[in-house]
Order: structure tokens, then C-alpha cells, then sequence
């Protein structure tokens, strides 16, 4: 008897013969109807959020930097529109790193044509006359200011002009000290200088604050570098990936007629490509010499670069390479040459699956609409992100040199010339500061938020499980379907996803949701734990670990059985827990089974997800290195930005293609598991499995 057999009473009774069952069941009615209610009326309140953000929100705060008096540097149409940069009239206001991060700083803040190069003093170019000086320093001052009629004190008193420029370059539309350009500027030759207002600064100290406030931007710098590789590798990428769907589509389709074949084709090529990447990082260790200048550089000695392609110059980044290479490679051979039996039973699975998908070939093209309606839900996910946390109001706030005691408090620029503040403070400004509000609105803001990603995981979850459940019922209704294909019902998907979107729209809600919960649980966990790393609590930080492992398990185990109660609801029509606990019991009364025979598949069906990806991968870093057509290679600042986009994207559209494989091959092994319970060969009880897998499980129906 095959390992399975015997069922565990503890585990519920084994399905009983009935002959009126033909597979998906016809008559059945709404499930989980309450969960159905409340879904509806989250996905109202969902759109009322999109329109409450949508009517507030203003995604030009996100695009365009922000000036002194609330104005957009940069926006189309107005006066700024040929002034997109940000300018700081004093830079060293603007040294803590938290304040750079908010991008707003107690100073003012002007629209400018283009970022200074030149270091000069207000008080030195009104000493100097040189009208040259005079026309280059007042592009960058406010309107009204005139150098022939205004003396240095007047102009620094009304705040008209910044008391020093200095060489700066734009990182995200923002003029930021650069002290690369200081060389030839005139402060590099200066152990001392004025900054305009009678003051005198060591220059030691004023490079080492800018360079203290250009370790906050040097992050962002990098993700603009990142940001200017997408804009020139973009159609590139796209174009890879509409590689990578069609060499994953005629795989498919291959697989579907010649599963056994490809399947040893795809084992054999995994181990190939593998195989090819060990021994190209071998042979790039090999090229860094250890006495080549800088390759015996260890990583631990290196430490964190932003730029990563210092990395691939030493030799010991290769070497890692292959050692990680090279334990993949042994641990996917090992477990073929130990799972080699298992292995010839997963295949004849697949080739049965291949079967099913061959006569049911629109479930091929089901993956578009699952991509459509996924790319649907993220858009109006960050769209309504994105208004949301632009629909703040402008806040002023109270700036001043000297002592004063509205330092700080919100003002109205438009009331503030006339009020006592300005009065009692002369040199007292009010100055744009950042973006919030005291409202109702305002206060509840982040709740909005929470909401919003909230509804995103369940909306999400309910896109792929509606895929799940509809290509369910279908290849049920392959497998239920004695003689094959005459007795296939006629468009199998169409019927199987109209019966679930009419009947099972509460069970989706219903199994999302739970999974959703433990999604945003691991999200909150993930927050506690960003803001507990620079505490030195140990218990908390080990319990805060401990939760995450568990709620990480418990997402992957409700992932599995939700897949598997969909199945069961696609076949019974039942609700959602009824299912969950037959489809767990029918796998825990032929455990072995799932162990050895589906989960295996799995491992197939992942090695060919990276077959695509390992293709894919090494076709864009041979054209994106110039190692193919160097003359069409776009010139990146890091080349591993569009290499693995393309990679990630690969795997994506891949396991979109090959999850109807997964989800066939799931649903096939349930039937196939309720098919041994329910027949015993003969011929009122005959099985409805294929030949091939009969003769592998030792079993035949008899003949008449």
C-alpha cells in the first residue's frame, strides 16, 4: 500500500463514494455573506479616503520644492517657472541632519535659475564694485533688491540677499554645498574669512559643516543617481521584461506539450547557468590580483559605500560570489540526486498538469488579468499615498537672528509686516517652515494612512485570491471529467470565475482579510522595530525579533491554507472555514504524500521561475556592461540598477506565468487525493486520474 493510504481518524473520515459527483458542484449558494457586507462597505469607505485626499492633496508639494512664501520653484505657468532650484540663503543653519531630511531650514529659502559656483561675500562685491560681481550675486537675492542705492547693512537688514554664495550643486531640485567645487574657489586658499555680517569664520570649521550636512544628502544623492539610470535604462528595462514574458509564455507553452522533456531541460539548464555564473566570478577573482592596487582590500575593511560598483573592484567580492554560487549549485544537486524517484512522480504531476492547461489554454492569458487588476490597485494605492500626505496645509513659522520671544510660532505672512511680532522683533521674518495643519483633518491624518495601506494588502490579497479560486474551479472541473475532453465543460475560466465573483465573493474577503491582518501586523512590527534600534533594551528588541519570526511563519502557513480552502470552495461551494479545515485535514490524512510529491513539483517549478531569470539576468549585464553592442549601452552611474530591476521584474512575471502551473498542479493533487479516497478502481467506483499516474501509483480501473 502507497504511503498515505491509511487515514488518521483524528483527521476527520475519508471522503465516501457518490456517484452523482461530477466535479464543481452546480447548485450552491452565497458563502460568508457577512464578510461580503463588510467588505463592501470598506471599499466604500476606501474611495472616500481616495476623494477625501484627492480634493486636498496637491501632489505639487511632492514635485516641486518649496520657497519662504509657500511658492513652487520650477511649476509651468507661473513666474518661477524658469527658477526650479532651491536656494538656502545661509547653508549652516542647515547642519543637523534631521533638518536636511525635512528639507526645510530656519533660513530663507528662494527660487533660483541655477545653484552658485562662485564663492563670494555680499560685503566683498559692494566693496569691490564690480558691477560683473554685482549682476552674477544678485540672481541670487529676492526682487527689489538695488546694489546702487542700498548699502550691505540695509540689504542683510530687510533680508534681501544671502551674506556669502557658496559653490553648491543641485541634489533633488535643492542647492547643496559641494566641497569638491571649493577647490579654485577662494576659500580652499583661506585659513579665515568674513561671512559678510562681521563675522569671521575658520574655514576648517565651515568645511567640516558642510560636509556634517552633506551626510544627510549623500543618501539622497544616491537615490538621484539611481533615479537618473532609470530615466536613461527605462525603455531598456522594459523591453527586457517583454523578453523575459515572452520566453516565460512559449516555456509555458512548451511545457504544455512536452512537460517531460522541458522539465529535465529546465533541471539540466538551472544547473548549467549556475554552473556558468561560478565559473565567470572565478575567472573575475582571478583577474584581481592580490597585488593589484586596492583588489586585496577586504569588505570588513571597506565597510558601507553608497557607490556599489566599489564593490565588484575587489577580489574578494568574486570570491563570495562563488562560494554562494557554488552552495546552490550542491544543494540543488543533492536534492536531485536524493529526490530522484520523487522527482519522476512530480513529473508524470506535471505532465498531467500540462494536460489540464492544454485543454484549459485560456487559463494561460488568466495572468493578464490578474496583472491589470494588481497594477490597478497599487496605482490607486500610491496615488491616494501621495495626496494624502501632500494635503497639509502651508505652515509659517516665526524666524529670528536675535533674542525674541516669538521665536517659533506660527505666523500669517500676509497680517505679519502689520503685526506686534514684527514690531517688538525687527529682524524677525516669517518664513514658510513645512506642511501641516491643526484641523480635525490634519490630526487624523496618519490614520487616513494606515487605512489606506490597510485596504491596499486586503485589496491585493483579494485580486490574487480571486485568481487562485477561479483557475481552482477550472482544472477541477479538467479533473472531474471522466473522459478527457469530451466531458470538460464548455470556457471552464469564464464559467469558474463568473460562479466565484457571484457566489464566493464574501469566502476571498473573508480568507484576505485574515491574511491582511497578519500582513499589517508585520508591518507595525517592522515600524517598533526602526524606532527600538537605538535603544539598548535587550528583552525588547529579542521579543520584537521573536514576533516577527512568528507572525513571518504564520503568513506563510496561512498563505498555504487559504490557497488550499479556496480550492475546496471552488469544488464544494462551502464557506471559508468549512473549507480550510477539509482541505487541512485531506492534507494531514495523506501528509507523506504532501511531502514528498507536492512540494516537490514546487521545487521543480521554482527551478524553471529561475531558468528565466538566470537567462534574462546575464543577457542585461552583458548589454548593460557594453559587452554586446557597447555603441546602444546607456551610460549608467551603477550598473546594477537596471540589471536587477530587470531580474526582479523577471521573477515577477515569471512566477505570474508559472503560478497557473502551481495553482493547476495544487488543485490537481487535492482531486487527485480526494479521487483515491472516494474510487477504488472498479468499475461503479473507477478513478479518474490519468494513465500515467496510475501505473506509477501501482493502481488500475477495471474493464467491463
Amino acid at each position: 500500500m502507497e504511503p498515505g493510504d491509511k487515514t488518521d481518524p483524528k483527521y476527520g473520515e475519508s471522503r465516501k463514494f457518490d456517484p452523482k459527483f461530477k466535479g464543481p458542484i452546480e447548485n450552491r449558494g452565497c458563502t460568508d455573506i457577512l464578510c461580503c457586507i463588510i467588505f463592501i462597505l470598506a471599499m466604500l469607505g476606501y474611495f472616500l479616503v481616495g476623494i477625501i485626499a484627492w480634493s486636498h492633496g496637491d501632489p505639487r508639494k511632492v514635485i516641486y520644492p518649496t520657497n519662504s512664501h509657500g511658492q513652487f520653484c520650477g511649476q509651468a505657468g507661473t513666474p518661477l517657472e524658469k527658477k526650479p532650484l532651491l536656494l538656502y540663503f545661509n547653508i549652516l543653519k542647515c547642519a543637523s541632519p534631521q533638518v536636511l531630511l525635512l528639507l526645510q531650514c530656519p533660513t530663507t529659502l528662494i527660487c533660483v535659475e541655477r545653484c552658485p559656483t562662485r564663492y563670494l561675500t555680499l560685503l566683498s562685491v559692494m566693496l569691490s564694485m564690480n558691477t560683473e560681481d554685482q549682476e552674477y550675486y544678485k540672481q541670487f537675492c529676492k526682487e527689489g533688491v538695488d546694489f546702487s542705492t542700498m548699502n550691505t547693512p540695509a540689504i542683510l537688514k530687510a533680508g534681501l540677499c544671502p551674506s556669502m554664495l557658496i559653490p553648491s550643486k543641485a541634489f533633488t531640485q535643492r542647492c547643496f554645498p559641494n566641497p569638491g567645487m571649493m577647490r579654485g574657489s577662494g576659500i580652499g586658499n583661506r585659513t579665515t574669512f568674513e561671512n559678510g555680517e562681521g563675522v569671521t569664520i575658520n574655514t576648517t570649521d565651515l568645511v567640516g559643516a558642510l560636509k556634517k550636512s552633506n551626510m544627510a544628502v549623500h543618501t539622497r544623492a544616491v537615490f538621484m543617481r539611481i533615479f537618473e539610470d532609470y530615466t536613461v535604462s527605462w525603455h531598456w528595462i522594459v523591453l527586457l521584461l517583454v523578453i523575459a514574458m515572452i520566453i516565460s509564455l512559449v516555456f509555458i507553452v512548451l511545457l504544455s506539450y512536452l512537460a517531460g522533456v522541458m522539465v529535465w531541460i529546465m533541471i539540466f539548464a538551472v544547473i548549467l547557468v549556475i554552473g556558468y555564473g561560478i565559473i565567470h566570478c572565478y575567472i573575475m577573482s582571478t583577474r584581481l590580483e592580490p597585488d593589484e592596487t586596492g583588489s586585496d582590500v577586504t569588505l570588513y575593511d571597506l565597510g558601507w559605500q553608497m557607490d556599489f560598483t566599489v564593490y565588484l573592484q575587489i577580489r574578494q567580492t568574486w570570491q563570495v560570489f562563488v562560494i554562494i554560487l557554488a552552495t546552490v549549485e550542491a544543494i540543488i544537486i543533492l536534492l536531485l540526486i536524493f529526490l530522484r524517484k520523487r522527482i519522476l512522480i512530480a513529473v508524470s504531476l506535471i505532465e498531467e498538469a500540462s494536460c489540464a492547461v492544454g485543454h484549459v489554454f485560456s487559463s494561460l492569458f488568466y495572468p493578464l488579468l490578474t496583472f491589470a487588476l494588481l497594477a490597478l490597485v497599487i496605482a490607486y494605492w500610491v496615488i491616494t499615498a501621495i495626496f494624502l500626505s501632500t494635503s497639509n496645509d502651508q505652515v509659517f513659522k516665526v524666524f529670528n537672528e536675535t533674542a525674541c520671544p516669538y521665536s517659533g510660532e506660527t505666523c500669517d505672512p500676509k497680517t505679519f509686516n502689520t503685526s506686534n511680532i514684527s514690531a517688538e522683533c525687527s529682524d524677525a521674518e516669517c518664513l514658510f517652515a513645512f506642511y501641516g495643519g491643526e484641523t480635525f483633518y490634519h490630526k487624523y491624518l496618519i490614520l487616513f494612512q494606515f487605512y489606506n495601506l490597510f485596504l491596499f494588502f486586503w485589496c491585493a490579497n483579494f485580486v490574487t485570491a480571486l485568481g487562485q479560486m477561479t483557475l481552482a474551479g477550472a482544472f477541477a472541473s479538467y479533473y472531474w471529467a471522466f473522459k478527457k475532453p469530451d466531458d470538460i465543460p464548455g470556457s471552464p475560466v469564464f464559467s469558474s470565475l463568473a460562479r466565484t465573483i457571484r457566489f464566493h465573493t464574501g469566502s476571498l474577503a473573508f480568507g484576505s482579510l485574515i491574511l491582511s491582518l497578519v500582513q499589517i501586523m508585520r508591518v507595525i512590527l517592522e515600524y517598533l522595530d526602526q524606532n527600538l534600534k537605538g535603544t539598548e533594551n535587550k528583552f525588547a528588541k529579542f521579543l520584537l525579533a521573536c514576533l516577527k519570526c512568528c507572525f513571518w511563519c504564520l503568513e506563510k502557513f496561512l498563505k498555504f491554507l487559504n490557497r488550499n480552502a479556496y480550492i475546496m470552495i471552488a469544488i464544494y461551494g462551502k464557506n471559508f472555514c468549512t473549507s480550510a479545515q477539509n482541505a487541512f485535514f485531506l492534507l494531514m490524512r495523506n501528509i507523506l504524500r504532501v511531502a514528498v510529491l507536492d512540494k516537490v513539483t514546487d521545487f521543480i517549478l521554482f527551478l524553471g521561475k529561475l531558468l528565466i531569470v538566470g537567462i534574462v539576468g546575464i543577457c542585461s549585464f552583458f548589454f548593460f556592461s557594453g559587452k554586446i553592442v557597447e555603441e546602444t549601452a546607456p551610460s549608467l552611474n551603477y550598473i546594477w540598477v537596471p540589471i536587477v530591476t530587470v531580474c526582479v521584474g523577471a521573477y515577477l512575471i515569471a512566477h505570474g506565468f508559472f503560478s497557473v502551473y502551481g495553482m493547476c498542479v495544487d488543485t490537481l493533487f487535492l482531486c487527485f487525493l480526494e479521487d483515491l479516497e472516494r474510487n477504488d478502481g472498479t468499475v461503479e467506483r473507477p478513478y479518474y486520474m490519468s494513465e500515467d499516474l496510475l501505473i506509477i501509483l501501482k493502481k488500475s480501473n477495471e474493464t467491463k
